[in-house]
C-alpha cells in the first residue's frame, strides 16, 4: 500500500516549530534546487531584491524565518522562491457558490515530493493551508474568508519570476477579497504557467492565468484544470485529460441537480481523481475550503480531516492512497 503522512501544525501563536520543518525538508529541497547547478539559479542579491520589490509585506517574515534557521546563501535564495527549477503538478479545482459555497480541489503530484503539511499561521493574517516549499501554499483560506488554490497551466515556457506557492501565500497574507487578490497578483511575475482560482466570503470568484513573458489574464471562470484559454501542449493535455476534466466541472456548474455533496463525490472518481503516481500525476488529497466557516475539509476515500481557524487540531495522521499494485511498485 502507498501511504502519505498528513501533519497539522499550529504556528499561529509560536512559529518556532517551523525550524523542524526546515531541518526535515531542506536536504531534499536543496538537492532539487541545485539539480541544474547553482549558477542556473539567480544570485542572493537578485533574489532578495526581487522579493523585497514584489512582496514587501512578507519581507519581515522572510528575514525572521531565515534568521531562525541561520539560512546561508543557498537556503536564502530558495526561501525567496525566485526563479526556482521548473516543476509540474496536475490538479482540478472549482469555485462552487450554490447550496454550501466551497472552493474544491484535487492536488495531483508525486508522493515523493509532497510535504503533507497543513499549517495554521498568523504572520500578517490568520491562515490555514497546505504547505509547499516550506512556507508557500498550494491552497488555503484566510481570516477574511478568502480562499485560493492553484493548478499547473499546461505550458512549457519558463522565465524569470516567482514560484506560484509564494504568490498564493502573499495573496492570502495581504488580501481580503477576490477583487483585492486580482489587483495584487496582476503585478507579480511568475516563472511558469499556473492558474489560481479564488473565492471570497461574498462568493465572488475568478480564475487567473499566469505565464512568463505574457500578460496575466483574469477570467470569470469558476474552474481550473491544466490548460488556460486553449491547449498549447497537446501531449500533456491528452495524458492528464485536462480538457475532459474541465468539461465535467463546467457541466456541474449548470446542472440544476448538482449539489456540493455530489460534487465532492465526483472529486473522488476518475477522471478528476487520478492514480498515475509514477507520472507525478496521482491525487494526493482533495480539499474543500468554506469561505463562510473559514474552514477546510481534506478528504480521501474513507477518510477526512476537518480544520478551521476557530478549531484547529494539531496532529499526525497517515493516509492510504488508492493505487494499483503495479503502480505502487514503480514509485
Amino acid at each position: 500500500m502507498l501511504f502519505v503522512p498528513i501533519n497539522s501544525i499550529d504556528l499561529s501563536q509560536d512559529d518556532s516549530q517551523w525550524k523542524k520543518v526546515f531541518d526535515k525538508t531542506w536536504p531534499a529541497y536543496k538537492a532539487w534546487f541545485m539539480k541544474e547547478g547553482l549558477k542556473a539559479r539567480p544570485g542572493y542579491l537578485t533574489s532578495v531584491r526581487a522579493f523585497e520589490q514584489h512582496f514587501p509585506e512578507l519581507l519581515p517574515i522572510f528575514q525572521h524565518l531565515s534568521k531562525m534557521v541561520s539560512a546561508g546563501d543557498v537556503a536564502s535564495r530558495f526561501l525567496t522562491m525566485y526563479s526556482p527549477p521548473p516543476y509540474m503538478s496536475g490538479c482540478s479545482q472549482i469555485a462552487w457558490t450554490r447550496d454550501i459555497p466551497m472552493l474544491i480541489r484535487n492536488y495531483d503530484y508525486s508522493p515523493k515530493y509532497f510535504e503533507g503539511l497543513v499549517m495554521k499561521t498568523k504572520w500578517n493574517k490568520e491562515i490555514i493551508g497546505m504547505s509547499d516549499c516550506m512556507w508557500g501554499l498550494l491552497d488555503g483560506v484566510n481570516e477574511d474568508g478568502l480562499c485560493a488554490s492553484l493548478t499547473f497551466g499546461g505550458r512549457r515556457i519558463t522565465g524569470d519570476g516567482f514560484g506560484i506557492p509564494i504568490v498564493l501565500r502573499y495573496c492570502l497574507e495581504t488580501c481580503s477579497t477576490t477583487a483585492e487578490a486580482i489587483e495584487t497578483m496582476l503585478k507579480i511575475p511568475v516563472h511558469m504557467a499556473y492558474n489560481i482560482t479564488l473565492l471570497d466570503a461574498d462568493l465572488n470568484f475568478a480564475t487567473i492565468y499566469f505565464a512568463p513573458g505574457q500578460k496575466t489574464q483574469v477570467t470569470a471562470s469558476a474552474v481550473g484544470t491544466n490548460h488556460q484559454e486553449e491547449v498549447t501542449w497537446p501531449d500533456y493535455a491528452v495524458m492528464t485529460q485536462t480538457v475532459e476534466r474541465r468539461t465535467i466541472l463546467e457541466h456541474c456548474l449548470v446542472d440544476p441537480y448538482e449539489t456540493h455533496e455530489s460534487l465532492l463525490h465526483r472529486f473522488l472518481q476518475p477522471p478528476l481523481f487520478n492514480t498515475s503516481y509514477e507520472k507525478s500525476f496521482g491525487t494526493l488529497y482533495s480539499a474543500a475550503y468554506n469561505p463562510i466557516e473559514k474552514s477546510v475539509n481534506y478528504f480521501w476515500r474513507g477518510k477526512s480531516i476537518k480544520q478551521s481557524l476557530d478549531n484547529f487540531v494539531p496532529g499526525k495522521q497517515k493516509v492510504t492512497l488508492q493505487a494499483s499494485a503495479h503502480r505502487l511498485m514503480t514509485i
